[in-house]
């Protein structure tokens, strides 16, 4: 079994920062990309950034400039800088991860269980 657990979300003022964690853990052989999705009330959930394993990023646009995203491979871990955040950046994040385990050949998506980014004044 995987465990992917985020932290980091919070309320924050339109203009502030937040940053996000993930920490991936349990039975873990490798993992490829790991990323960042987001859902909005009444919205499907989308893509804000992911990174591969050899630090290849890709944003949505509309993050584009504001968003950062990291990772460390020895952890298991990716992070989101999060800076000029709008109130439209306002969602329930999620940390994705494409991972093999020890008795596998194959890699399988896990979640995270969200943690909510409210930006408001």
């Amino acid at each position: 079994q995987v465990q992917l657990v985020e932290s980091g979300g919070g309320l924050v003022q339109p203009g502030g920062s937040l940053r996000l964690s993930c920490a991936a853990s349990g039975n873990i052989f490798n993992i490829k990309a790991m990323g960042w999705y987001r859902q909005a009330p009444g919205k499907q959930r989308e893509l804000v950034a992911a990174i591969t394993t050899g630090g290849i990023t890709n944003y949505a646009y509309s993050v584009k400039g504001r968003f950062t995203i990291s990772r460390d491979n020895a952890k298991n871990k990716v992070y989101l800088q999060m800076n000029s955040l709008k109130p439209e950046d306002t969602a329930v994040y999620y940390c994705n991860a494409d991972v093999r385990e020890w008795d596998s050949s194959s890699y399988l998506d896990y979640w995270g269980q969200g943690t909510q980014v409210t930006v408001s004044s």
